[in-house]
């Protein structure tokens, strides 16, 4: 009887064609089905504790910033609708737009928030401007190119003249000063200008809120709705230089 030698060749062809779905030895098995367990119990490592510290609340968080300029203002001075109260007409002489760029009106501004929100700070350095024309200086709640309700009225925390004096004005602002704005007003007129309403309902109010709180506040800045308005006697209405509200360094 004749015995077949497999050749070389063949025997690697046998090799490769072996079903990769061949049962596998226990230890090969064992391994395997431990991997899922190795992975579930990585997954589940506790996470590293929370770094609080309340003492920070009192270190600045939030920082807004603009730059005035006459451009930002709605309209001109001229188009002053006929209606408009006489505290909110000017009455010295108005200059455009353009006169006013050209004149070197502009300023930067800051608004800067603690953390806790309990306080926010006002910086701003005007360049430009007659200051002993200006007789207004707010912060508004409005879009760009609307004329909004004053949020804050600067006279209501500190003197307006003085602290213009040099062109550099500072402030601090707590939840009463936002209060004392929205109580402001007197008459309809009064009621609609002074005061941000707030749009979401507030339980137990049948009337419509309005802000009151630094909180609130910075809603308003993250929202994009506020702007700083310099009015002067010249330019009362809309006001002379005017400038958005947007996230620092943008």
């Amino acid at each position: 009887m004749k015995t077949h030698r497999i050749s070389p060749a063949v025997l690697v062809l046998l090799w490769a064609c072996t079903p990769s779905d061949a049962p596998k030895s226990a230890e090969a098995a064992e391994s395997t089905a431990a991997a899922p367990a190795a992975s579930t119990a990585a997954a589940s490592t506790t996470a590293p504790a929370a770094q609080l510290d309340a003492s920070r609340g009192k270190e600045i968080g939030m920082v807004y910033e603009a730059y005035l300029s006459p451009w930002q203002e709605g309209d001109e001075e001229s188009a002053t609708p006929s209606s408009t109260p006489s505290q909110f007409r000017s009455t010295t002489a108005s200059l455009t737009r353009a006169q006013r760029e050209a004149a070197g009106h502009t300023a930067h501004g800051q608004l800067r928030f603690t953390r806790d929100l309990s306080r926010a700070y006002v910086d701003v350095q005007i360049k430009g401007v007659d200051l002993a024309n200006v007789n207004m200086f707010h912060i508004h709640c409005g879009r760009p190119g609307i004329l909004g309700p004053i949020v804050v009225d600067f006279s209501q925390a500190t003197n307006l003249k003085d602290n213009l004096a040099d062109g550099n004005f500072s402030v601090e602002l707590t939840d009463d000063v936002i209060v004392k704005t929205a109580r402001s007003g007197e008459g309809a007129i009064g009621v609609a200008t002074m005061g941000c309403v707030i749009p979401s309902p507030s339980l137990g109010s049948n009337t419509p809120l309005k802000y009151s709180t630094i909180a609130g506040l910075a809603r308003l800045a993250h929202d994009g709705e506020l702007y700083f308005n310099l009015h002067t006697t010249g330019q009362s209405y809309y006001g002379d230089i005017r400038g958005q509200l947007q996230p620092a360094g943008n």
